[in-house]
């Protein structure tokens, strides 16, 4: 399994890509979580409560010399791709491995050589060793523009407001232009509040709507402390629908 999220910011994704991570890894998955975002969010929603995760090295990644082809940047040769995860990578709750590409405290061009590094590992990593859970950047820009590629599945986090719509709609769009790439692409509706929320998510993304997390105020609460809601509400109904929707999953894949 390998998805990511998407969607505006501030719509739930990260709250509930870090839920669903532990939540698959509880069903003895091997997981490895993945935040190419550059501001704090997914490392909270997994329950790490300082989010001071390392960067990668400048040096996983060379330049390329005068007179050789190809891009100008590249995986180091020296680096493999699923040794520099067990290297760079933090441990989580549940198992769940966690891989950042550096969070913004300063000057972004100090993050540069290290986000490339990152988008280059997770690009090689081999099939078959993690299933990865991606949360992306809210907005556009990232998903299908070489970000979100390591992803099979690209699931849209969608409010039922019109801003979130306009950028699922978009998001959807997106996605179609890309055919050497196919993708699976379906909606997440987040904060649910009425009975005809969910069908006018559908009908303004186009797209079928795989689940439904309802508004929830322990869910919020868990947002403001910057705690994981699994570990804060367990019981609470947004951290059973994301259930419902890894039990989902996981039986598509293995029908």
């Amino acid at each position: 399994m390998r998805l990511a999220f998407v969607g505006k910011g501030g719509a739930g994704k990260s709250a509930i890509s870090g839920t669903f991570a532990r939540q698959l890894a509880r069903q003895d998955h091997k997981v490895l979580a993945i935040d190419s975002d550059p501001l704090p969010g997914l490392a909270y929603s997994l329950g790490l409560a300082i989010d001071r995760t390392p960067p990668i090295p400048d040096d996983a990644v060379i330049e390329r010399k005068e007179g050789e082809e190809g891009p100008r940047w590249r995986l180091n040769p020296d680096v493999d791709p699923f040794e520099a995860v067990e290297k760079w990578s933090v441990e989580a709750p549940d198992g769940v491995r966690f891989l950042q590409f550096g969070k913004i405290m300063g000057d972004p061009k100090n993050l540069w050589r290290s986000q490339m590094a990152f988008r280059f590992i997770i690009n090689k990593l081999p099939e078959g060793r993690w299933n990865v859970v991606g949360d992306l950047p809210g907005g556009t820009r990232q998903a299908f523009t070489g970000w979100g590629s390591w992803a099979s599945t690209i699931l849209i986090v969608v409010e039922p407001t019109a801003k979130s719509l306009l950028s699922g709609r978009r998001l959807a769009r997106m996605a179609d232009l890309d055919p050497e790439n196919p993708k699976r692409v379906m909606v997440v509706a987040s904060k649910v509040r009425e009975p005809d929320d969910v069908e006018m998510i559908a009908k303004g993304t186009g797209l079928d709507v795989i689940a439904s997390v309802p508004w929830d105020e322990d869910l919020a609460e868990a947002e403001r402390r910057q705690l994981a809601p699994l570990d804060f509400a367990p019981a609470s109904p947004a951290v059973r629908a994301v259930e419902s929707l890894v039990e989902r999953l996981s039986e598509e894949r293995v029908a």
